[in-house]
């Protein structure tokens, strides 16, 4: 499959829908880009750290309201 980019003065491309559908891009995100003899290889990192929330547990998870008053309370026992 070949299509045609446009390159912006600062180096950057689209990929167009049809190569993202190709190569299962869902997402913005980061890729492993490569050159290979005269073409362009680009691979998505399908592992990243957003990816694994929710995969581990907490003994004691502090309420998101909360977390504030946590962060203060560790800063000022540590000064």
């Amino acid at each position: 499959m070949q299509t045609e980019v446009t390159i912006t003065p600062k180096f950057q491309i689209h990929i167009p829908v049809s190569i993202r559908k190709k190569i299962k891009l869902s997402k913005h995100g980061k890729a492993i880009i490569r050159a290979e003899k005269s073409r362009i290889v680009i691979e998505p990192i399908k592992d990243s750290f957003a990816s694994l929330g929710g995969t581990f547990k907490v003994k004691n998870p502090v309420k998101a309201e909360k977390i504030r008053n946590l962060i203060d309370y560790i800063g000022n026992k540590n000064k």
